[in-house]
């Protein structure tokens, strides 16, 4: 616990003088290639581990680790995993499964490579602790990310990690053309993927918001599901992968409630709520963080009374506390994500969330 606090102390120190002072995407890349490269070595990502992760303690803390929340089948430490966004190429796996996120969600992975929008495309509001960003789906493409969780896979120890696929619309792609995108890395990557994530709420691709409308997407998720089919027969597998869509806060509540139905209509695994907003007026690009929370909050519990049971909902939107994570979980998630709180909380926080929620569970 000490040295919980000390990690805590040092990182704000950190921020403050160092990290608020650098370009928001060059921070990033730098504090991602630390992450990646301390997780490819296994000395390195023990230390981490040690260091960041949830602690094994006591048999008790064990036994209700063993009884922890499930995804789809999988048993995971705790129920905080880290978001799209932070791993777009699907590097880190490692790195930051051991600094105590219980599972990853990696990309957005669009079928084509594609460079993202133009710099600057993203920034920080240190007041509010949240960030904006435009950054338009910078990926390497469905190919090489599929290539990247092969590797994965294949090494000792792969297996164990649970990672999501979120999957978007190429830029170049005309929106008509939007299903052969989303068959087309559905067939790449879902042989890799524990679940996989339609994105059509992203505010930075033109037009992809549109998509969330139950006409558009509807032959999206058909087109997604058909080619998760296809990858799993062509590696010899039998199954499902289960199938999510993400909807952005900004949906009006008749939306939110087509989107649930067609959810239910369309048999898939549930939703993730919410994307980034809009509704802000400091630029170009979209607000997540802690004014992301009330909407979040509301439309996890409408979908809740939407979605029929055994729908997943993974709720995501200004989580920094323990207290959030209950919040979402009280109001219908089965899981959560979180991404700018470890911007602004550093490596330690993950994992520190993780001991408390489960220092409650054993009250």
């Amino acid at each position: 616990m000490l040295c919980q606090v000390i990690w805590k102390i040092v990182y704000g120190l950190l921020f403050q003088v160092v990290f608020r002072r650098m370009d928001p995407e060059r921070a990033h890349r730098g504090a991602y290639a630390l992450i990646r490269l301390a997780g490819e070595f296994p000395p390195a990502r023990a230390v981490v581990k040690r260091l960041f992760g949830p602690q094994r303690g006591t048999r008790r803390a064990q036994a209700n680790q063993a009884e922890g929340p499930k995804l789809f089948g999988r048993t995971l430490r705790g129920p905080l995993g880290l978001a799209a966004g932070f791993d777009k190429e699907a590097k880190a796996v490692k790195g930051l499964t051991a600094l105590g996120f219980s599972f990853v969600e990696v990309g957005t992975v669009t079928r084509f490579p594609q460079p993202g929008n133009p710099r600057p495309r993203l920034w920080r509001d240190v007041k509010a602790k949240s960030l904006r960003n435009a950054m338009g789906f910078n990926n390497a493409g469905a190919a090489a990310v599929a290539g990247r969780l092969r590797q994965l896979r294949a090494a000792n120890g792969g297996a164990s990690y649970v990672v999501g696929v979120n999957i978007g619309k190429s830029k170049v792609t005309p929106p008509a053309d939007a299903p052969d995108d989303y068959f087309s890395s559905a067939r790449h990557l879902a042989r890799y993927a524990d679940y996989l994530v339609v994105n059509v709420s992203s505010p930075n691709t033109p037009g992809l918001r549109d998509l969330q409308q139950v006409s558009a997407l509807k032959p999206i998720l058909e087109a997604a599901r058909k080619g998760a089919r296809k990858s799993l027969k062509e590696a010899g597998r039998q199954g499902e992968v289960p199938l999510l869509v993400k909807i952005a806060p900004d949906l009006a509540d008749a939306d939110v409630d087509a989107v649930a139905g067609l959810v239910n209509e369309l048999d898939l695994a549930g939703v993730v709520a919410v994307n980034t907003t809009v509704a802000h007026d400091q630029g170009k690009g979209g607000l997540s963080g802690p004014p992301l929370k009330s909407r979040g909050l509301e439309v996890v519990a409408r979908l809740r009374e939407q979605l029929d049971s055994g729908r997943v909902i993974i709720g995501v939107g200004g989580i920094s506390t323990p207290q959030d994570v209950r919040e979402y979980l009280a109001a219908g998630a089965d899981v959560v994500q979180a991404y700018t709180a470890f911007i602004y909380e550093g490596p330690a926080w993950a994992g520190r969330t993780q001991r408390a929620l489960r220092a409650e569970a054993q009250v």
